[in-house]
C-alpha cells in the first residue's frame, strides 16, 4: 500500500508537517554523534550564509589549504535560510518529525532531499555501509486549519512518549531531552536557526505553552489530527 502522506501539493508561503523514518524501521541515529552530526546539518543550511566571510578566506594568503577547503565546501552548500523556517522539531532513534513554513514553491523538496542525503552518505561512511537510509521519500502535509497548526508542536514534542502510559512522571520528562526543539520552547536553550515564536504567539507565556503540551488529563483527540501522525 503507497504511503497516505508523500507530500503531493506545494505551496508558497505555508506551514507542513515532515517526517520520515529508517529503511524497515532501522535505526538512523546510533550514538550522540549521530544526533550532533544531524542538527549541524540543519544548522548550515538554516543559518544565513557569511559569504563575505567565507570569500575573506579564500582570499587570505595567510588561510591555510584547509581553512581553505572549508570554505570553498560551505560556499558551495545548499542554503535555506531565506526559503525556511523550522518551528518544532524532535528527533528519534528511527525516525524525525519537523514543523516547517515554506516561503518559495518547491523549498521543502530541495531541502528534505540534500538533508538527508547528505546525513545518508555520513551515516554509511561512518557504519560501512551502502544503500538507503530513509524508507523511501520523505512523507508532509499541509497544515490547512488553526487546529492542526496549535496541536502539531504538541504532538512533535510528545512524540518520546510513543504509546507508554502517559504518567505526570513521564510527561515531566520532555523538556530533559535534548533531541527536540521543546527546551527552545520553554526558554531552556536558544538556537538562531528555530522559529518557536511562531507558535508560542498563540499561547500568553511559556509556561502557558507548558501546561497545553504536559497536562496529561487534556488527551484531545481530533480528526485533523488523523492526517498529522507517521504511517504505520
Amino acid at each position: 500500500m503507497p504511503s497516505r502522506n508523500r507530500i503531493k501539493q506545494y505551496i508558497a508561503d505555508s506551514y507542513y508537517h515532515l517526517y520520515n523514518r529508517g529503511v524497515e524501521k532501522r535505526l538512523i541515529f546510533l550514538d550522540d554523534q549521530d544526533y550532533g552530526v544531524f542538527l549541524s546539518y540543519l544548522k548550515t543550511y538554516l543559518e544565513p550564509k557569511d559569504e563575505i566571510g567565507l570569500q575573506s578566506i579564500l582570499a587570505d594568503p595567510l588561510s591555510s589549504s584547509k581553512e581553505k577547503d572549508k570554505a570553498l565546501k560551505l560556499l558551495r552548500l545548499n542554503n535555506f535560510h531565506d526559503s525556511i523556517q523550522l518551528i518544532a522539531y524532535i528527533l528519534m532513534p528511527n525516525h524525525f518529525h519537523f514543523f516547517v513554513k515554506q516561503t518559495e514553491l518547491d523549498s521543502i523538496d530541495r531541502f528534505m532531499n540534500s538533508l538527508c542525503t547528505r546525513f545518508t552518505m555520513y551515516f554509511n561512511k561512518k557504519y560501512k555501509r551502502v544503500g538507503g537510509l530513509f524508507q523511501s521519500v520523505y512523507k508532509g502535509v499541509l497544515i490547512r486549519s488553526e487546529e492542526q497548526f496549535t496541536y502539531l508542536s504538541r504532538y512533535i514534542h510528545r512524540n518520546i512518549l510513543g504509546s507508554k502510559r502517559r504518567t505526570t512522571v513521564s510527561v515531566r520528562m520532555l523538556a530533559s531531552y535534548q533531541h527536540s526543539s521543546y527546551p527552545e520552547y520553554l526558554g531552556l536553550r536558544y538556537t538562531d536557526w528555530l522559529h518557536p515564536e511562531e507558535v508560542l504567539r498563540l499561547f500568553s507565556d511559556e509556561k502557558a505553552y507548558q501546561e497545553f503540551v504536559e497536562d496529561v488529563d487534556s488527551e484531545k483527540s481530533i480528526k485533523s489530527l488523523d492526517r498529522l501522525t507517521i504511517d504505520e
